[in-house]
């Protein structure tokens, strides 16, 4: 006993003397930069603002709020020797690691002051604070902070993103609006609440979905969007694999990684919607134009090569309808053909492929379309089946609401407002036009032509919710194997696009699996089944209205009166009673601003019916 409390004094000893020679050293290293130097101007006044803005849902569900955290240190030259062994020894237990680790830490540092844990919770340190309380753990520092915490934990994870050192934003919303979330520059003793466009009960619905058909497929990873086409907000923006914010760093990179915008491909046949929409507003096709797709597309170059695209089957004569039905390969390379190289590509990037959105992370991916001074004779009806091109799951879905829409595109949104502590308002989203990029006759030809694809005659009928009109296309898109540099046999991009509903378009759906590995790489077979359940949660949540539809095949357009776009002139127009769908090409007048307050239909307006109006002039328009 005598010889383990003799051993026991020499090690509280030599730390001793550890700690005075490393402390004496620091100060005298302190001082000789001081006497050089001259007296530090360089320090700035402490932040006053000590909160985090919270993250909230659109309907002020909280996702991320701010909760003490705590850091723990050690001043070398305050430890009191005797104590210092069964200090550690006490610190160490509530740590959960080793009294010996926490030694060799301080060891380590050439500094008096030592951090040994940060953004602990206060069950960490309670028992540690009611030590210190009773005059114990001499030198030790428990430091409180803010820290973050996401009540539910996976929810939107790739969309909130997460904060790190000093309570930082380091991805998503935390990292892209850090500045007002921290209150940098402001006043207030907490920074601005950010509101997301998103709703959180949709989220986590579809979350589920997601997460059983990523889990079903073994698939690499799945996107799952939905939109509000006549704001172009995002409703619910989901990936799997997912991670808890709560624990980043307990997993990977390419878990956390938010592939909607940073990850692009080839997007198959859900493309075939834009592809005949270019060239049916261009008027070198009707819904009625039929072309032979008897299994393939064929065409003979001058020098005798010959270009075949061939489809799953032979389909015969097929319209826009049926192309998109049966999403004929053959039928869609027909159409393109009618169509010059450069306005086939200007029309495509006027849907806005090849451009970032402006929402994704900071490093979202554009895309990619080669220019037509690039193209080989192949190209052009191989982008019109989703070739060639690549694109993002966030430019499908931006693209999609514009042919949902009547022909407007929109800028996506993640952001309905952002408020300050006091209350004041620093942003509210409006829905911001961007251009027109077809028709209303195009984009209602476009839609109904999708809903026979949600028909028992079409290849998205495992989408369709009962007693919806629901406008479908379904997608395959075979994967460049990157070592090859040819198109993989195994590895596939399974997909789905759905608007309902059908016949008034309030939500765009879409749905992506990529590499799917379990009995089926068809999006029209796994892909579709997704869209439907989330469209029930959608149709559900959102309060869309459910009423006995009926699809089938058709020969033609069926016709349904179009309610005519609100129109501005030298007086005010009585607007009541108008959507917002009819209000939304007022948005793309630049001689005039017109604001779009709430949703559903006016029942307010300034100026008022009447008034005349010159360049300039600002209108407001509330709807309910």
């Amino acid at each position: 006993m005598e010889n383990h409390a003799q051993a026991r004094f020499n090690r509280r000893l030599r730390l001793l003397i550890f700690v005075l020679f490393t402390f004496a050293a620091a100060v005298l290293v302190r001082y000789a930069v001081l006497a050089i130097e001259g007296p530090d101007k360089t320090e700035k006044s402490t932040n006053t603002v000590t909160e985090r803005g919270r993250i909230l849902d659109r309907n002020g569900n909280v996702l991320a709020f701010d909760i003490p955290k705590f850091n723990i240190a050690i001043r070398k030259n305050e430890i009191d020797p005797f104590r210092i062994h069964e200090d550690l020894r006490i610190v160490a237990s509530a740590l959960n690691t080793s009294a010996d680790a926490l030694e060799q830490k301080i060891r380590d540092s050439s500094q008096n002051f030592v951090y040994l844990a940060k953004r602990l919770d206060i069950d960490t340190v309670k028992p540690l604070l009611s030590q210190a309380d009773k005059g114990q753990l001499a030198g030790f520092l428990i430091e409180e902070i803010s820290g973050r915490i996401y009540p539910e934990g996976r929810l939107a994870s790739h969309l909130i993103g997460f904060t790190g050192e000093g309570n930082r934003g380091l991805e998503g919303v935390e990292y892209k609006y850090d500045t007002e979330l921290s209150g940098a520059g402001s006043e207030n003793v907490r920074g601005s609440d950010i509101y997301l466009t998103i709703d959180a009960h949709l989220q986590y619905a579809l979350e589920q979905t997601a997460r059983k058909a990523f889990n079903e497929n073994h698939a690499e990873s799945l996107f799952l969007m939905a939109m509000d086409v006549n704001t172009g907000e995002v409703l619910a923006y989901v990936q799997m694999p997912d991670f808890d914010p709560n624990n980043f760093g307990a997993f990977k990179e390419a878990e956390r990684e938010d592939r909607m915008s940073v990850y692009s491909y080839e997007p198959g046949s859900v493309f075939k919607i834009f592809s005949m929409a270019s060239v049916l507003d261009a008027g070198l096709i009707t819904p009625k134009t039929q072309f032979n797709c008897d299994g393939a597309y064929r065409k003979t170059l001058p020098s005798g090569e010959q270009i075949i695209i061939k489809d799953l089957h032979s389909y015969g004569m097929l319209d826009l309808a049926g192309i998109l039905a049966k999403s004929s390969n053959a039928g869609a390379g027909y159409a393109s053909d009618r169509m010059s190289e450069a306005e086939f590509y200007s029309r495509l990037i006027n849907f806005g492929f090849t451009q970032k959105t402006g929402i994704g992370s900071p490093g979202e991916n554009p895309g990619s379309l080669r220019e037509p001074a690039k193209w080989s004779a192949r190209t052009k009806p191989t982008v019109a089946i989703g070739q060639e091109i690549r694109v993002t799951a966030l430019q499908m879905i931006t693209a999609a609401s514009a042919v949902a829409n009547g022909g407007i595109l929109l800028k996506p949104e993640t952001i309905q407002r952002i408020e300050q502590a006091d209350g004041k308002i620093l942003y509210n989203h409006k829905p911001v036009a961007l251009r027109k990029v077809i028709a209303p006759e195009t984009s209602r030809a476009i839609i109904t032509a999708m809903e026979s694809a949600a028909s028992l005659e079409g290849t998205g009928w495992r989408a369709k919710v009962p007693d919806v009109r629901m406008a479908v296309k379904t997608g395959t898109a075979q994967m460049i194997d990157p070592k090859t540099r040819a198109y993989s046999e195994t590895d596939f991009i399974a997909s789905t696009l759905g608007i309902l509903p059908a016949d008034n378009p309030k939500v765009a759906i879409y749905v992506a699996i990529v590499k799917p590995k379990g009995d089926s790489y068809l999006g029209g077979q796994i892909a579709a089944p997704v869209l439907r359940e989330a469209a029930e949660s959608a149709i559900s949540i959102l309060g869309l209205p459910r009423g006995k539809s009926q699809n089938a095949m058709h020969d033609g357009l069926v016709t349904i009166q179009e309610p005519a776009p609100a129109v501005i002139g030298a007086k005010m127009p009585d607007l009541g009673g108008f959507s917002k769908r009819q209000l939304l090409p007022l948005l793309l007048r630049s001689d005039i601003t017109v604001i779009i307050n709430g949703d559903g239909y006016v029942v307010s307006q300034d100026p008022p019916p009447g008034t005349a109006i010159e360049a300039g002039a600002r209108i407001v328009l509330r709807l309910q």
